[in-house]
């Protein structure tokens, strides 16, 4: 493993509120790797942040007849205030478009695009595109949509596939319409600046094919797949008025801005900039994160986001040739919402605005971490999952609950009702219980085996099967009954299930950061700071903290 990590996360449109399935996608997965690699020791930095430029921000400030830097402000700091509820801690959460952040990631943006540009990577081309001859105004990416030309999706936008993750020509959109006025498009003339993507593809291939065995084979597959294909030009400039101006004295770049998938990308670079010049090392100290070899850089993105972060960015990169390329593009599927019958896209305009299915409003009612666990527990590490309501009530009930919490509440409990409330004596355990704590030390390698692998999901089984086996192992070690007949006896086996608490609270830290400082609160432990390792059993005597019931049991019917 390399001893220093750059970790970000894809960077959310600042235009409306988070719903389960972005986090499920690109932000948890991020925070379980972030807290296990700082448990390991590493140094890591964390970077996220809104997005705020382009078609996406202005169409919404369109429709709410507001601007887009109010638009962009309001849902960045709502966004904000769901991550940290949720427990997802970012060393920055900036914004390509927020005051603190947007001096710096325009001037690095400018810069990226002037250098790609003198290298000779861009092609001017006057070029037809969809136009919308009511407003008068061209219509890029989301300004249009139509029947998409790869799948026949009858509600494709102008940018990208979403039921493929292709990207689309929107010129090659069946029956166009503009999503300003919902009137046909017309196709005129207007000039862009296009990046060469085609000069990248051996290149790209090459660094892809060498990820075999490492990356997912959704990420790798999907890639070479559209390399394979031919990779097209893509126009790098749009005509809209919200984004950073190109960066060119042309005439003909007058009134034009970057794509917001060039500027986006580079707010990576930008909020790490930020992050270290207000941690007094300089804006240029991003360069020790984004250009030494001996930094990884780990994308965490949704499958939406693919072509962007596997092909685009990278060629971007290539093109710049100061910057390393990601040492892993970590991309999950979709997660749908179940309401009572097929799993459907989270909808605006469907999805009930009160409903748990927004962040906001699940944190008004329920525990961060079983938010945190369920989402872990469906991944889509492999295919799309659906968040399910009653499921999540069965798994909260049956596994947080009449699992993990009943160990920790039944040995916390004992001790304080008959040893005192403090930690017993270990000198009589049994073989069964050396065995049980062997068998934490394997778990805590199998889960970190799994998280750098990039497999949360089978890393959180792991867990909850020790944690399972914690209950087996006190149930067979009948501590009620040896409490009078054996009371060394029983205090091995309550030291022992004291001790598995322990490593219950280490293994539990990346994925339910919360649980994990309650269980050392529990133990009386003023150190906080949690170590992938097995921890030294608490001393005999050791005072232990007040037991607490650990997780809520929920009613049926809870979620509406």
């Amino acid at each position: 493993m390399p001893s220093r990590y750059l970790v970000t996360s894809g960077l959310p449109y600042s235009n409306g509120r988070l719903h389960v399935g972005h986090i499920a996608g690109a932000y948890l997965p991020a925070d379980i790797y972030v807290r296990y690699l700082r448990a390991c020791g590493k140094d890591v930095r964390f970077i996220c942040g809104s997005d705020d430029n382009g078609v996406t921000i202005e169409i919404s400030a369109m429709r709410a007849g507001s601007t887009p830097q109010e638009v962009s402000t309001h849902f960045h700091q709502r966004q904000k205030q769901d991550f940290a509820g949720l427990g997802i801690e970012f060393d920055v959460y900036g914004g390509t478009h927020q005051p603190d952040y947007q001096e710096i990631h325009e001037h690095l943006s400018r810069e990226f695009f002037r250098r790609i540009y003198d290298k000779g990577y861009f092609t001017k081309r006057r070029t037809k595109q969809l136009y919308d001859p009511k407003v008068k105004r061209f219509l890029p990416d989301r300004y249009v949509k139509g029947i998409c030309h790869h799948c026949g999706d009858h509600e494709a936008f102008g940018d990208q596939c979403e039921r493929t993750g292709a990207i689309i020509d929107a010129l090659l959109l069946k029956n166009p319409v503009s999503t300003i006025t919902e009137e046909p498009a017309e196709v005129r003339e207007t000039t862009h600046w296009y990046l060469r993507l085609n000069e990248f593809e051996k290149p790209l291939k090459e660094w892809l094919e060498s990820k075999q065995g490492q990356w997912r084979p959704s990420v790798l597959n999907f890639a070479l797949g559209q390399i394979k294909q031919g990779l097209p030009e893509r126009a790098m400039t749009r005509d809209i008025e919200w984004g950073i101006p190109v960066p060119l004295d042309d005439p003909e770049a007058q009134g034009k801005v970057l794509f917001v998938w060039f500027d986006a990308l580079i707010g990576y670079i930008s909020f790490t900039a930020a992050l270290c010049a207000e941690r007094g090392e300089g804006v240029e100290g991003y360069q020790h994160w984004w250009c030494d070899p001996d930094s990884a850089i780990v994308h965490f993105i949704g499958e939406d986001n693919t072509v962007f972060h596997a092909l685009i960015w990278p060629a971007m990169l290539m093109a710049d040739e100061r910057h390393q390329l990601p040492a892993a593009v970590v991309a999950n599927n979709f997660v749908n919402i179940r309401l009572g019958g097929d799993a459907e896209k989270v909808s605006k305009s469907q999805t009930p605005p009160d409903s748990p299915v927004w962040v906001e409003e699940y944190l008004k009612r329920f525990d961060a971490d079983a938010l945190r666990y369920y989402l872990t527990a469906i991944a889509p590490e492999a295919a799309r999952t659906a968040f399910d309501p009653q499921d999540f009530v069965v798994r909260n009930n049956s596994e947080l609950v009449a699992a993990f919490g009943n160990f920790v509440n039944r040995t916390l409990t004992f001790a304080k009702r008959y040893l005192d409330g403090r930690m017993p004596d270990a000198a009589d355990q049994t073989e069964r219980d050396r065995k049980h704590i062997a068998r934490a030390g394997e778990t805590l390698a199998k889960v970190g085996g799994c998280i750098e692998g990039h497999r949360f999901r089978a890393a959180l089984e792991e867990l909850m099967g020790y944690a399972r086996l914690c209950n087996e192992h006190f149930n067979a070690r009948e501590p009620w009954r040896t409490r009078k007949d054996d009371p060394t006896d029983c205090a091995a086996a309550i030291a022992t299930c004291i001790h598995a608490v322990q490593h219950l609270a280490v293994l539990s830290w990346p994925f339910l950061p919360r649980t994990a400082v309650r269980l050392l609160e529990m133990l009386g432990l003023s150190d906080r700071a949690v170590r992938w390792q097995s921890p030294t059993p608490l001393a005999a005597g050791h005072a232990l903290g007040e037991p607490e019931i650990l997780f809520t049991k929920l009613e049926p019917d809870c979620m509406g």
